[in-house]
């Protein structure tokens, strides 16, 4: 993999907690901050969510359906402009459904 170097003048307390942790993880610097980054944009591309209070659904398509599915992403990010992602067309499905449910009036 190729890499470039990333420098960034933080504060002496930043970098003391920084230096404390990484020294605890038992990682080299490089990796201690590659992991660090890696975990925020994980997080940040996951809604923000915090992935320690999270559930994993899975579940098999036919390759038909699924095939409907990656078109209408790649039409929805055109119109858009923004990349709708299967996550976050599946969570906005469940979550429409979901709102509807409690939305609606009890006999």
């Amino acid at each position: 993999m190729e890499t470039k170097n990333l420098c960034a003048a933080i504060s002496l307390e930043l970098h003391e907690k920084i230096s404390q942790n990484r020294e605890a993880s038992g990682l080299t610097t490089a990796q201690y901050i590659t992991q660090i980054l890696t975990d925020y944009y994980t997080q940040k591309e996951n809604g923000g969510t915090n992935m320690a209070n999270t559930r994993t659904m899975a579940f098999q398509i036919s390759e038909e359906l699924f095939q409907k599915i990656k078109s209408h992403l790649e039409l929805e990010t055109a119109r858009t402009g923004k990349k709708l992602t299967q996550r976050d067309f599946v969570l906005g499905l469940i979550e429409t459904a979901l709102a509807d449910t409690t939305a609606e009036p009890t006999a």
